[in-house]
């Protein structure tokens, strides 16, 4: 008779499994906010694309300086998509091997701690790239309101 795991079993493991996935919750609220703060960021460059080609001297500069700093907001930004995707991914990985070591009775507690905490240092690290794309933001804002001086 093939190996069934008591009712008891699969209840713990999907009580094990529900703090990654209210994880999986949280990141996928901060992949929404920085999808948004990307597309705002995508908008503005293609509207000062525009300046740029229609204008010259002061303007143009401006236009030119702000597009840099919108290349770096973006790159941040895509960079702490990628982190908080992994994030989500190996969250994922880790609540399927929860599930994969109470059906199949593997040992590989140890395993499933380091996916954990991969998971949160991955996390860790699109957060701090969400506050620096952040402050970079604020700091074009600050740019600006130094030139209408």
């Amino acid at each position: 008779m093939a190996y069934s795991p008591a009712v008891s079993t699969i209840a713990d493991a999907i009580q094990a499994s529900l703090s990654p996935v209210f994880m999986l919750a949280g990141i996928g609220a901060l992949l929404n906010v920085l999808a948004g703060r990307l597309s705002r960021v995508i908008d503005r460059a293609r509207a000062l694309e525009r300046v740029h080609l229609e204008s010259n001297g002061a303007e143009r500069e401006r236009a030119v300086r702000e597009l840099r700093l919108l290349a770096r907001r973006m790159t941040i930004t895509n960079a702490a998509l990628l982190m908080a995707v992994s994030s989500a991914v190996m969250t994922c990985i880790v609540v399927a091997m929860l599930f994969i070591a109470v059906l199949l009775k593997f040992h590989i507690g140890q395993y499933v701690a380091a996916g954990f905490i991969l998971a949160m240092a991955l996390l860790i690290a699109s957060l701090g790239a969400f506050m620096l794309e952040v402050r970079v933001s604020t700091h074009a804002i600050r740019i600006r309101d130094e030139l209408l001086r």
